[in-house]
């Protein structure tokens, strides 16, 4: 909890600061990478910087922080802090980096908003980093612990058992230990961080939903070959699509991520669900579909996914088939441009206005944040709660760094 003083100051503060944190975090970064120019080569994403997306994410991040202290000081942002940490964890972030971070990132804070920042202020919004910062750090100290690793001991060096080509620009690579280990468990709807050497030197890491029977010796992820469009192309995505084969060796990260099904699955009675995607997005939903089949999972359960066309339409056999083993499951694909026969009022957009969706439903939605944000407006409308609608972002989390 914000101590009382540093509520008054962070209140009186916060337009000021919230209108300069996409300065400040833009200044952050090029502090931090001109101090530590390892980070940008071999942890952070190249590309998410260059399209500033991460420096938006950060900021919302922590604007939307710094509010929930003041105006609910005594809540706690659980559900954005969780999805950070578990990013975190995956690619192995430890305590003495957040002291990294404070460094520069009140030096930007002190450069962007110049005499303004006085010594209460300071202290004050300091407050609030360590806040945020020990938060993070109990969780992913936890996290780790639930592995049994020490702080960032996540990585393990894997090896390409095969790959299958699913669509012209979609490949899922199938991965085991190289040591002959026994693949970590892991739940559905998780991911792991990949790393790879690119030929610049630099080691560039990626997160990926995973795939496959708990049980089982290896591992799937599927990729999507990125295409920059206004932005630059995804250099990790086109590297494993253009030169990563079976035999070659991988560095992966144990399992992390917190979209995970978890009571909506296996109680009695079984919760109703809707599982909603858009492109790649299906990937986590597979994995809750085979989960849901194997635990005979019996009330309804509503998939609902939108692309571009059939042909674009990853895993699209594998999507209709384990709805289609369920008690109670059905399938609704939308396409923007559908093959002949395709059904008109799936055509376009995914809309949800003539779909039932039953009482008590829990939804989880994965795929661009413009149509997560449209598929939770329409289940809003319908009645479903806020608390019961859960999303996973590839990439920077920007759903609070937008209005």
């Amino acid at each position: 909890m914000l101590s009382e003083q540093s509520t008054a100051t962070v209140r009186a503060t916060l337009p000021a600061v919230g209108a300069a944190i996409g300065d400040i975090a833009g200044l952050f970064y090029q502090k931090l990478f001109a101090a530590h120019p390892e980070l940008l080569r071999d942890f952070f994403n190249r590309g998410n910087q260059a399209a500033a997306t991460q420096q938006r994410a950060l900021a919302g991040s922590v604007a939307a922080f710094a509010t929930m202290l003041v105006e609910n000081p005594d809540t706690r942002p659980d559900v954005m802090l969780s999805r950070i940490a578990h990013k975190h964890a995956s690619l192995g972030v430890t305590a003495g980096q957040y002291e990294v971070v404070h460094t520069h990132l009140f030096a930007a804070i002190a450069e962007v908003l110049g005499d303004a920042v006085t010594p209460e202020v300071a202290a004050a919004w300091d407050e609030v980093y360590w806040l945020m910062a020990n938060a993070l750090i109990a969780i992913e100290d936890r996290l780790y612990a639930e592995r049994g690793v020490a702080a960032g001991q996540v990585w393990q060096e894997w090896e390409v058992a095969g790959r299958t080509e699913e669509t012209a620009d979609v490949t899922t690579f199938t991965l085991r230990p190289a040591d002959g280990t026994p693949a970590p468990a892991f739940r559905p709807g998780q991911y792991v961080s990949v790393q790879v050497e690119l030929p610049d030197g630099a080691h560039q890491i990626r997160q990926y939903s995973l795939s496959g029977a708990p049980g089982a010796a290896s591992r799937s992820i599927t990729v999507k070959r990125v295409h920059g469009g206004d932005g630059p192309d995804g250099e990790v995505s086109a590297h494993l699509h253009a030169h990563v084969r079976p035999g070659d060796r991988l560095r992966v990260s144990l399992p992390y991520g917190d979209l995970t099904l978890g009571a909506a699955a296996g109680t009695e009675p079984a919760a109703p669900l809707l599982l909603a995607s858009a492109g790649i997005g299906c990937t986590p939903m597979l994995s809750f579909l085979e989960h849901l089949a194997a635990t005979g999972h019996d009330a309804p359960v509503t998939v609902v996914h939108g692309d571009r066309s059939p042909a674009d339409h990853a895993l699209r056999a594998d999507h209709a088939r384990l709805t289609a083993g369920l008690k109670n499951g059905a399938a609704h694909f939308w396409y923007e441009h559908p093959e002949a026969g395709h059904p008109a009022e799936r055509t376009g957009l995914v809309d949800l206005s003539g779909l039932t969706v039953a009482p008590g439903t829990r939804a989880y939605l994965c795929g661009p944040l413009p149509f997560m944000r449209a598929v939770r407006t329409q289940l809003l409308a319908k009645g479903v709660p806020a608390a019961d609608i859960h999303y996973e972002v590839f990439g920077p989390d920007l759903w609070l760094a937008q209005d």
